[in-house]
């Protein structure tokens, strides 16, 4: 439901048409123009969504602003790329060989994901810094633009060809893949945060970092009986909100729990049947409003009257 009241709010339709954009109340229509119209041929505009820019950043059709956050993108999108197969790449191959000869460190002695942090020696650290300096003064010396008009061109053309339409193609898949690296890299930090493993293997939760694993041993030995422990996940508090062990509190958040969800069940519900189903008959008899002349959605809170909402509120 919660859903629905989102793609409501953006498109003006539960169902999320993306061509129902500029209806939206949320956006103007003559801001979501504008900026259609200055950046739709863009690089990344790509089907099924189309240009999508759901805060407006762009509505104001400003070039470099557009180019500068182009830039900023693509590069979130690279390192994300080189960050994700760092992180599966030691699952699979390592160099049998010292990572640090001083220490007498191996490479097989370093644990993957966000546990290395705390091994890899201070000499290292420094060499990570020297190289990530070097590419960033390096990048900044090769550019001959003004303004980040030509933003992710650094004279390495990895992603090229002779052909207009297979160059765009490419240059679109390195946008897409880098906004998914961007997704997986969060997920994979996520998952090691709480389960010491970036592949999120929830028999490892108690190994977390983020958590003790005396906590989760005392909410699970208190609910792991409780309704709504299931497979895969099992017992799933990952804020830790029971690891006190209280029952009242728990009984009163399961309470709300309950609530909540038998109330968007109707609420959903409420949304897909008027799209298959409405009484041919009046809503409101005094003001001749019949039931299929209120829209579906966010709008019709605008055309209940008022003694509909008196009898929605006497009844709730």
């Amino acid at each position: 439901i919660i859903g629905m009241f989102f793609q409501d709010g953006l498109t003006g339709s539960a169902w999320g048409d993306w061509s129902l954009y500029t209806d939206s109340p949320l956006r103007q229509a003559a801001e979501v123009s504008v900026a259609a119209s200055a950046f739709e041929s863009e690089l990344g505009v790509q089907a099924p969504v189309g240009f999508f820019d759901p805060l407006g950043l762009a509505k104001d059709g400003d070039v470099d602003t557009f180019n500068r956050r182009r830039e900023s993108e693509l590069k979130h999108g690279r390192i994300s790329m080189l960050a994700a197969m760092g992180y599966i790449t030691p699952e699979l191959f390592r160099f049998d060989a010292l990572l640090s000869p001083t220490s007498g460190l191996t490479f097989a002695q370093v644990p993957n994901g966000l546990k290395a942090l705390s091994v890899v020696p201070a000499a290292g650290w420094f060499q990570i810094i020297l190289y990530m300096s070097f590419v960033e003064v390096s990048g900044i010396s090769e550019r001959q633009d003004v303004n980040y008009a030509t933003p992710g061109q650094f004279g390495f053309k990895a992603l090229t060809s002779d052909d207009p339409a297979k160059k765009k193609k490419k240059l679109n898949a390195e946008l897409a893949n880098g906004r998914l690296a961007m997704m997986a890299i969060i997920g994979m930090f996520f998952q090691d945060g709480l389960t010491g493993s970036a592949w999120g293997d929830w028999s490892l939760y108690t190994d977390s970092p983020l958590r003790q694993a005396a906590e989760v041993s005392v909410a699970a030995s208190a609910f792991e009986s409780e309704l709504g422990v299931q497979a895969p996940v099992g017992f799933f508090d990952p804020l830790g909100l029971a690891k006190d062990g209280d029952v009242d509190t728990f009984n009163r958040r399961r309470e709300s729990e309950l609530k909540h969800g038998r109330i968007s069940m109707l609420a959903a519900m409420g949304y897909i049947t008027p799209e298959l189903f409405r009484f041919d008959a009046l809503l409101s008899p005094t003001s001749g409003l019949t039931f299929a002349q209120v829209p579906n959605g966010l709008k019709a809170l605008s055309v209940v009257p008022a003694a509909g909402w008196f009898q929605i509120i006497l009844y709730m």
